[in-house]
C-alpha cells in the first residue's frame, strides 16, 4: 500500500492552512478541508478562483488554462485545475473557512 503524497497549503496574510493530495486540484482539496475558494466554472476558463502563488509549484490538469503570459509570469494560478507539485504559499484574501465557528 502506497502512501499519497500530500504539501501543505497555505493562504496569507489569513494563515489557514491544508493538506492538498498531489493528484487533485486545490479548489477541491481546499474544499474538502473546509475552505472555499471563489468558482465558477471549475474548468481553467471562468477565472472566478483566480489567486497569487507567493511560493512553490503547480502544474495543470488542463492543456491550456485560463491566464495570460503576463498573469502567469505574475505568478497567477488557477486552483481548479491547478494540482501542488510542493508545499505552497497562496496569496489570497477571498478564502471562506467553515471550520471556523460562528
Amino acid at each position: 500500500m502506497s502512501s499519497e503524497q500530500r504539501f501543505s497549503v497555505t493562504f496569507e496574510p489569513s494563515g489557514l492552512v491544508f493538506e492538498a493530495p498531489a493528484r487533485l486540484p486545490l479548489l477541491r482539496s481546499a474544499r474538502e478541508a473546509g475552505l472555499i475558494l471563489p468558482s465558477s466554472c471549475r474548468n481553467g476558463t471562468c477565472r472566478a478562483c483566480m489567486c497569487r502563488l507567493v511560493s512553490g509549484r503547480v502544474s495543470y490538469i488542463v492543456e491550456w488554462p485560463g491566464l495570460s503570459s503576463e498573469e502567469k509570469a505574475e505568478g497567477f494560478i488557477l486552483p481548479c485545475v491547478a494540482v501542488p507539485e510542493s508545499a505552497l504559499v497562496l496569496d489570497d484574501a477571498k478564502v471562506l473557512d467553515l471550520r471556523a465557528g460562528p
